[in-house]
């Protein structure tokens, strides 16, 4: 890989994806609300979900699309606001259903299955903002076109933002279902945690939503 990008570059690289992913954006608090909702398991499932589809939006600025979405404000907001309606619904169907969180620690309930929160977390990962702009804006500055192979120099530099989100957003959804555990002692605690659980997401929607461009 030397031949292909600067070490100097691709520890720059990972330094800012590290400062960007350590603040806690629409990937995070989805997980958070993920874990507290439904615990470690749909919680590790939403993180890979997750960051398959931020990989997806690498492909895709890798292939040209992403200066597509990046030019155009039509694309993108209509992109956004997808992901935020999206959002807005897990979030309502999770306060609707916070009373069901008891039968659920009891063995009973309605039970999500692995894929259906994977692919719920694909769909927050594909159209999270943030991401979109950073790869589309950001990623391309990294790469060292006096070296060729700029597309697989952008595979590489997507795979150093993703395990490093990877591993940041799992240690985030650990942290919220170990501290789901407590509330499981009391039913009132458990609709507390479906309640947080599922206004986060609906804020996380509207704040998505209101988000602008600079431009």
């Amino acid at each position: 890989m030397k031949s292909m990008m600067s070490t100097d570059r691709l520890l720059a690289f990972a330094a800012l994806s590290l400062l960007l992913i350590v603040i806690p954006g629409p990937s995070v608090l989805f997980v958070v609300g993920r874990a507290l909702a439904q615990g470690r398991r749909a919680a590790l499932t939403t993180v890979v979900g997750n960051t398959l589809g931020a990989y997806l939006l690498v492909v895709a600025v890798a292939v040209g699309i992403g200066s597509v979405v990046e030019r155009s404000v039509l694309v993108f907001t209509a992109l956004k606001l997808a992901g935020a309606a999206y959002l807005v619904y897990l979030g309502v169907r999770a306060w609707r259903t916070r009373g069901s969180l008891r039968a659920a620690f009891a063995g009973g309930g309605e039970v999500h299955s692995g894929l259906r929160t994977f692919w719920e977390g694909f769909a927050v990962g594909v159209t999270n903002p943030k991401t979109i702009v950073f790869f589309a804006a950001v990623l391309p500055q990294f790469v060292d076109r006096d070296r060729g192979h700029v597309t697989l120099q952008m595979l590489l530099l997507g795979l150093v933002f993703n395990a490093i989100a990877l591993a940041s957003d799992s240690v985030w959804g650990l942290a919220a279902s170990t501290a789901r555990a407590w509330f499981a002692h009391s039913p009132r605690r458990l609709s507390m945690v479906g309640g947080t659980g599922g206004l986060t997401m609906i804020a996380l929607g509207v704040t998505v939503a209101v988000t602008g461009r600079k431009d």
